[in-house]
Order: C-alpha cells, then sequence, then structure tokens
C-alpha cells in the first residue's frame, strides 16, 4: 500500500514537471489585479486541461523600455503587451513573431477588423487586440442642467456644441465649458473629421487647409469663451478638470469611468459621440488599443499560442467587458447585453465601442509610423503656442511644417 502512494506521488510529480511553463508580461499598477483575476477565472482552468502553466510578470516603471531590453537581451517573456503608439518600431526589429500561420483567416475574422490593422506590419499580423478604446465626450448633467441648456447629443457640429459650451460658461461663472489640452491625442480627432490624414501616400505630412480649419477652431476655444486652458485650471487633462467639476466635459475614453468612479461617484454624467465637422458632416477619432504579442524567441510558440487565444477569448473579453475595465475586441460583443444596461458606465462604454465603427467617422489608429511622439511634437507645439498667445497662428502652423518636413524626408 505505501508502495503503491509513493508511485503516486511519484506520478503526480512527475506529472506537475511536465507541464510547459508560458511566461507573460504586461505593465504594473491597476493592470495586475485585473490580468491575475483573468487568469484566476478564465485562462488558467483553461489551460490545466492543455498541461500549461501561466506565468505573470507584470512589470513596474518603463515597460517601453524594459520590453525593447529584454528581447535584445533574450530574456523576454513568451507573451507581451505591445501598445499601438510604439508597435511599428517593435515590429521593424523582426524580434516578434508573425502570427497568420497561426490564426485561421476565420479567426482572424471574428475581430474588429481596423485593430487586426492597427497590428499588421509589412502585409502580416503581430499582435491580436485584447481591447481598445476610443474618445467620446462627457458631459455633467447636473451642470448643464443648472444653467439650462440642452445637453450635447450626436447631432452637434462643432458650431453647436461650442454654443452650449459657451452659454454654460457664461451662466456657471466658475465653470468651464471644456477645459482643453495641448495635445495631438485630442485635438487629432477633430483634424480627422475635417478630412485630414496624418501621411501621405509618399509618407510626408502636410497642414493643409483641412487641418488649419480644425486648428483654428480648437485653438480659439478659450478665446471665444467656449473653454478654459486646463493648465490654467490646476490640470493636465480633461477628465481631471471634469472630475472635480471644474468643466461641464471631458473629451476621454473609457478609461475614466474608473476614474470618476473613485474620485467623483456620485457625479451624474452622460456620454455621446464627439461633435460633428459642420463641413464634412464627419466626425473623427482614434483608436487606442494594446495587443497581445508572441516572442519571436520563444521555445514555446505552440503552447504560448494557446494562452494568448484563451486572453482574447469570448469569455476573457466577456470576463473584463462585465467589471467595466475595457472595450471587447470581438466583433460578436458589439452587441453584448452589457452595452443595453441603464446606467452612465454602459453607456459610455456603448459610444466609445461605437467609436470604432463608421458611425466614428474617420477613425485613426493612434499610431504614427515608427516616429512616435517625434511625430506629435512639432503639432503640440503649435498647439500650446497659439493657445498661450505665444505665436499667431500662422507662424505656428508654418514652425510646425518645417519640423515635420525634417522628420519625414518632405523637401
Amino acid at each position: 500500500m505505501r508502495r503503491i502512494a509513493v508511485l503516486f506521488l511519484a506520478l503526480v510529480g512527475l506529472g506537475a514537471l511536465a507541464q510547459t511553463q508560458v511566461r507573460i508580461s504586461g505593465w504594473g499598477g491597476t493592470d495586475i489585479a485585473i490580468v491575475n483575476g483573468l487568469l484566476k477565472d478564465v485562462v488558467q482552468p483553461r489551460m490545466d486541461r492543455e498541461g500549461i502553466r501561466v506565468v505573470y510578470e507584470p512589470i513596474e516603471g518603463d515597460y517601453t523600455q524594459w520590453l525593447f531590453n529584454a528581447l535584445s537581451a533574450g530574456t523576454a517573456p513568451d507573451l507581451f503587451y505591445v501598445d499601438i503608439f510604439w508597435s511599428e518600431s517593435l515590429f521593424a526589429t523582426g524580434r516578434v513573431e508573425p502570427l497568420d500561420r497561426y490564426f485561421t483567416p476565420a479567426e482572424r475574422g471574428e475581430f474588429l477588423s481596423n485593430l487586426l490593422q492597427a497590428f499588421t506590419y509589412g502585409g502580416r499580423l503581430y499582435g491580436i487586440p485584447k481591447d481598445f478604446n476610443t474618445l467620446a465626450l462627457q458631459f455633467n448633467k447636473d451642470l448643464f442642467d443648472e444653467a439650462k441648456v440642452p445637453y450635447p447629443n450626436q447631432q452637434d457640429t462643432w458650431e453647436t456644441f461650442e454654443a452650449k459650451l459657451r452659454q454654460v460658461q457664461e451662466r456657471l461663472k466658475d465653470v468651464a465649458g471644456l477645459c482643453v489640452v495641448a495635445d495631438f491625442a485630442r485635438f487629432g480627432a477633430f483634424a480627422f473629421a475635417a478630412g485630414w490624414k496624418p501621411f501621405d501616400e509618399k509618407g510626408h505630412t502636410i497642414l493643409d487647409g483641412n487641418f488649419r480649419r480644425a486648428f483654428e477652431w480648437y485653438t480659439g476655444l478659450v478665446r471665444r469663451g467656449a473653454a478654459r486652458f486646463a493648465q490654467d485650471l490646476g490640470e493636465g487633462w480633461t477628465g481631471g478638470c471634469f472630475g472635480g467639476e471644474k468643466a461641464a466635459t471631458a473629451l476621454e475614453g473609457a478609461w475614466i469611468a474608473g476614474f470618476l468612479r473613485d474620485k467623483a461617484p456620485n457625479l451624474r454624467y452622460g456620454t455621446t459621440f464627439l461633435p460633428l465637422d459642420p463641413v464634412s458632416k464627419r466626425r473623427g477619432n482614434f483608436v487606442y488599443t494594446v495587443s497581445w504579442s508572441l516572442n519571436a524567441a520563444s521555445k514555446n510558440k505552440e503552447a504560448a499560442v494557446k494562452v494568448l487565444k484563451a486572453l482574447t477569448s469570448p469569455e476573457a473579453q466577456q470576463w473584463v467587458l462585465e467589471r467595466g475595465l475595457a472595450i471587447p475586441s470581438r466583433r460578436a460583443l458589439a452587441n453584448n447585453p452589457y452595452f443595453q444596461r441603464p446606467g452612465k458606465e454602459p453607456e459610455l462604454n456603448r459610444i466609445v465601442f461605437q467609436g470604432s465603427t463608421p458611425q466614428g467617422g474617420n477613425v485613426f489608429p493612434f499610431k504614427f509610423r515608427s516616429l512616435g511622439g517625434d511625430w506629435m511634437r512639432p503639432i503640440n507645439d503649435a498647439l500650446l503656442a497659439v493657445m498661450t498667445g505665444q505665436k499667431g497662428v500662422d507662424q505656428a502652423l508654418r514652425d510646425a511644417q518645417a519640423a515635420l518636413d525634417r522628420l519625414t524626408g518632405r523637401r
């Protein structure tokens, strides 16, 4: 009997040793609790049946620098987050495995096509989007009610939206209609609405008439009494102004929900689409997204792909969605019952999801080839210079164009 027990324990030990280990990494902070919960409730039970053990290694600090260094040193995990913003710089290194042979066309078709395109480089797919965000317009119902101004709605143009902001700001002296930031990550959506594209067919950036029209409207909001500069309100983003009731509206994604849940749980807000350009009759937006990608040097690629599929499965995305954490990247979840629930957070998530569809208008991924932040800097500098009165529009745009010409090789 004792020999049988010993043999049984030995076999159990061999079974444990036989498990394939797959290491995964992402950033730290609030993501740690989310990924741990997802692994515990959804992913690891599925992997147990495959003989796979998932080891999660979150990274605090500069995740991007850590990942590039780890890949160069050969110490990177099997699977890792890739942010769309710097994705092309990473894919160009050859250290990320193309996923085309691991996902059939039918499997790829289950994800929103514009999200897959965001992680396609040189015609090959290098990441499966785990979730995404777009921009939406949040508005404080109590402040609009107090000012006796109609709520913003999806029929608003820049002009009608600005008129509402101006009325709120005039009637509630200590509240801005909107607090604006000198950041392409917000302003760019309006340039896209006007029909402007970040790059032409030669890879150059041209600040054309469409760009200028959006630029003049956005930078003039403060001067025309419809907005205040975020820095003047002691904030660095529109959500901070909104949560502190310093501004009646905000331009943020679904990430604002958690912030408001913690900082302003009783704030009564609604969400709608960004306003339409009165000329093009379209709106614009960004897609912000992160993928799970595979290390080209992984020794456990087949097992890692099974984990990747579990991490981005319908069950995993449903788990994340129901906790109000992120927007699913799968087409099938577009009509999820969660989006139809009453309440401010389901409404926010529904509008953010729809911002990536044709309702979002001219939607571009939040990436600028391999130039990243260097590409945005001239535009951000121009926004800041005009909004703070250091330069006029003509000079600011001339300076920005010259800097962009140097970056993109335009002569």
